[in-house]
């Protein structure tokens, strides 16, 4: 098989197999050589693991994977790729495609099963319509995953790997945070794919954390809080918490002072210690 970022053997296999791109999937394949050997060694594929790669592509990363890693179980959605990956990976016999929606994957089964006595990381290069959606089903499914390694939208990776306390972070920033370390890598120009998104992207790593980052008393209040709390940007937390949670703002403001805050703090100045103050507070209301 020749290389699989060259442009001619691309075309070839769009040729033979009648294969067109899906907007509305997301499509953009890997044509820059360089890119998926970094995504594979700095996502952890190395002997004694097991990688889940998700979306496929032609097979360039995955092949990458599959040449560092014990084993590869590939979750790609779109059917049509199947016949080209077929042919495309049939050099590599640690490597599984599964056609499936990965929102809708047992990936805990899949670990369970396939990757025994393996250290397991996932890796993706995600279509930017669904970055956030999967990044949180990945992370909320407390996967015994070491790394996430994603290229993502170069503003979308901004977001994600913000600090806090940042005018980049947001909802999404604080629950990355709470699950994991986020560590922004490396820049992926648009000339990189095919076809050529109108952006630039990114590479990102989560380092998943073996326990949240922060305590608190309920978690699933929590994450009402934090979506709350970013929903109006321009509000300050009391105003924009009151809207949320159909609370009285004069309480919501009594809770922000009583955990040491302004009243008058805005939700981008809070550190994640002091976001799981508000609501453990607020959940005692």
């Amino acid at each position: 098989m020749n290389e699989l970022t060259n442009i001619g053997t691309v075309k070839d296999l769009l040729n033979r197999y009648g294969f067109t791109f899906s907007k509305s999937l997301g499509q953009n394949f890997i044509i820059n050589p360089s890119i998926c050997p970094r995504i594979a060694e700095m996502g952890g594929a190395a002997k004694g693991t097991g990688i889940i790669e998700i979306g496929t592509g032609f097979g360039v990363l995955t092949r990458e994977l599959a040449a560092r890693a014990d084993k590869v179980e590939a979750v790609e959605i779109d059917s049509r790729l199947m016949p080209v990956l077929a042919e495309t990976l049939s050099g590599f016999d640690n490597v599984e495609v599964i056609n499936a929606d990965v929102m809708k994957t047992d990936l805990r089964q899949i670990i369970d099963t396939r990757f025994a006595g393996l250290t397991v990381n996932i890796c993706a290069n995600l279509p930017y319509y669904i970055t956030s959606p999967i990044i949180m089903y990945l992370l909320e499914s407390r996967l015994p995953v070491n790394y996430i390694t994603v290229m993502v939208q170069k503003e979308a990776g901004e977001r994600l790997c913000a600090p806090m306390g940042s005018r980049e972070c947001g909802a999404v920033t604080a629950a990355v945070r709470y699950y994991s370390e986020p560590q922004r890598l490396f820049s992926v120009s648009r000339g990189s794919f095919m076809p050529a998104p109108n952006v630039d992207s990114c590479v990102i790593r989560l380092a998943v954390r073996d326990k949240p980052a922060v305590s608190v008393k309920d978690e699933k209040f929590f994450f009402r809080v934090v979506r709350g709390a970013f929903s109006q940007r321009r509000k300050n937390l009391a105003n924009s918490l009151s809207s949320a949670l159909g609370m009285d703002k004069g309480t919501i403001a009594e809770v922000i002072r009583g955990s040491g805050l302004s009243e008058n703090v805005r939700p981008e100045q809070l550190t994640l210690e002091e976001l799981a103050a508000v609501a453990d507070a607020l959940s005692d209301v």
